[in-house]
């Protein structure tokens, strides 16, 4: 017997959504089912060929490999944003670079990276004095370091774990993270970054914001902010943190 069926628009009929996951992450795809659990928002993932020891060079081959990896989401959709999953690698590659090779086959698509959606998350909420908080080592922390600077903001305190391997990375505790995040609070500071999208710190963040008075920003929360506000879905959701109730600056 052949059945009859009808169609209808697919899932994503508010947005569609993809993100370049690294193939040593074990964290972002984990919060971000937690964050985008919405009506009628799809997200799609596929994953970038990456080492585990995490150096500039290592980090800078990935240019190369963006446009292939692009190529594994589904070509049947229209992306309204495709998000790439690495704050380090967008730092040393630089985001108008990431910006080109992904819209190299996706050109319709708006693009953003956790380095990029971290500047656009501070300057949403206003800040500008940032405790910095990195596993990296310290020349890839000092690389981004200067990005911030260059886009207006201070660092007022910098504190990282200094570890090159990601898997390693993967392991380091919330509990961990949350006493860094402290630290950076002993100097005065009108937020907290937390970059690494293989760091677990989104079920600690609003947490620490209550605790501490001030917002907490981390690099996969900050992407699916910036993904979510780039799509045009202003929704407020400040269990993920206080920028969840900001709109994008214009």
């Amino acid at each position: 017997m052949k059945l009859g069926f009808d169609t209808d628009q697919g899932i994503g009929t508010r947005a569609n959504l993809g993100v370049v996951v690294l193939e040593t992450d074990e964290t972002l795809e984990h919060e971000f089912r937690q964050v985008f659990d919405l009506p009628s928002v799809a997200l799609y993932h596929s994953r970038i060929p990456m080492v585990r020891d995490i150096r500039p060079d290592t980090l800078a081959r990935m240019e190369a490999d963006l446009p292939a990896s692009v190529r594994l989401l589904p070509p049947s959709l229209k992306f309204d944003v495709i998000g790439y999953g690495c704050t380090s690698a967008a730092t040393v590659i630089g985001s108008d670079k990431v910006a080109k090779a992904v819209q190299a086959v996706c050109p319709k698509a708006r693009v953003t990276d956790p380095l990029a959606a971290m500047i656009a998350a501070g300057r949403a909420l206003g800040v500008v004095r940032l405790g910095f908080v990195t596993p990296y080592v310290a020349e890839v922390s000092a690389q981004m370091r200067g990005k911030l600077e260059a886009a207006g903001f201070q660092i007022a305190g910098f504190g990282s774990f200094e570890e090159g391997d990601d898997q390693v990375v993967a392991r380091i505790t919330e509990a961990s993270i949350a006493d860094a995040v402290r630290a950076m609070t002993r100097t005065p500071c009108d937020a907290v970054v937390i970059s690494c999208t293989n760091l677990r710190c989104l079920r600690i963040i609003s947490e620490l914001e209550a605790e501490l008075g001030v917002p907490i920003l981390s690099s996969n929360q900050a992407l699916a902010w910036h993904m979510m506000r780039l799509a045009g879905i202003e929704d407020a959701m400040p269990q993920f943190g206080r920028v969840f109730e900001k709109p994008l600056t214009r």
